[in-house]
């Protein structure tokens, strides 16, 4: 990039001024594990970022958006991916930026809004451009504390961040996150509704406190479904298909999600949950043991979906291994 004396100024804290980051869309929650578990999954978020000199007048951030809902994506300083990136940047020491403007090329693969960890991709991406433009990481718990400031809960960066299963919890020491592969031949079927459930009012949903039966039932379900899972057991995610602390009070609000959780268990899925705060609903096949799950459980899930009135469409998922990384 040609730059003038006033340009090389601003830019001089950068050692590039272009990078392209790819961050993976997670599954929060999982049923019981809820706001500790999360699930990596293969549709993707890519941006590419330069920094540029700018120019009297001109905006500070540029947002040129293909895919997914681009045209609901804002260009602005207070952009999840912006936030992320100036964060990031104040945490290595980089100032002087004053003068820079950023334009942010996506190419987006996740719905916004259906609980498939969008907004926690953005944040994501934010952080690895910054470590990308100055040539510096970051400590791993460092991008884990920052990514959750920005987005709320470390159930979704944590596997955007790292790929694979992630169990995550913020104490008042920071972010505590342990990753483990995802099993082989585990499968996903996923109904996207058109419809839009916002995080925030399907927190409002639940209740304050819950009974200890409940608690007590969710915490068994996690441990022994994370110890067979981290055995490769891809059968042990069932377990976690039993919530009691978010999903019977969103059904109430949401009430195809029992209907579409029932037909895909009733089809052969081995578990199947809320994906996040919703609104996908996704199952659990065992590619390995029953080739042709898929098919089965994703026509009950369609066909529960038409008859309840729930449009959207069905995808195919797999687990994701790898988490954000840098493409270019």
């Amino acid at each position: 990039m040609n730059a003038t004396t006033a340009d090389a100024a601003a830019l001089a804290p950068l050692v590039r001024t272009r990078a392209t980051v790819e961050v993976p869309a997670t599954i929060a929650n999982l049923g019981a594990g809820f706001d500790c578990l999360g699930l990596a999954v293969d549709l993707r978020l890519r941006i590419s970022l330069e920094a540029r000199s700018r120019v009297d007048g001109a905006p500070p951030v540029e947002l040129v958006a293909e895919g997914e809902d681009a045209g609901e994506l804002v260009g602005d300083p207070a952009n999840r991916t912006v936030l992320a990136l100036m964060a990031a940047l104040d945490e290595l020491g980089v100032h002087g930026l004053k003068n820079v403007a950023w334009r942010l090329e996506v190419r987006n693969e996740i719905p916004l809004e259906r609980g498939l960890g969008s907004s926690a991709a953005a944040a994501v991406a934010g952080l690895c451009l910054a470590e990308a433009i100055t040539g510096r990481d970051l400590p791993r718990e460092t991008l884990l504390r920052l990514a959750t400031a920005v987005e709320g809960h470390p159930d979704n960066v944590g596997p955007a961040l790292l790929g694979g299963l992630v169990a995550s919890v913020e104490l008042e020491s920071g972010v505590k996150a342990v990753r483990v592969d995802p099993p082989a031949g585990l499968g996903i079927v996923a109904w996207i509704p058109d419809r839009r459930l916002v995080t925030a009012e399907m927190r409002r949903v639940l209740p304050p406190t819950v009974p200890r039966a409940d608690a007590i039932a969710n915490l068994a379900r996690v441990a022994v479904a994370v110890a067979g899972l981290a055995t490769d057991q891809p059968g042990a995610i069932g377990l976690l298909a039993g919530d009691r602390l978010h999903e019977p009070y969103r059904a109430r609000v949401y009430p195809e999600l029992p209907v579409l959780v029932e037909a895909a268990r009733d089809a052969g899925a081995i578990g199947a949950c809320l994906a996040g705060s919703g609104s996908t609903i996704v199952a659990f096949v065992d590619d390995a043991a029953d080739p042709s799950s898929h098919e089965r459980v994703g026509a009950a899930m369609r066909t529960a979906a038409e008859q309840a009135g729930l449009a959207g469409r069905l995808v195919r998922l797999a687990p994701r291994a790898d988490g954000a990384r840098l493409v270019a």
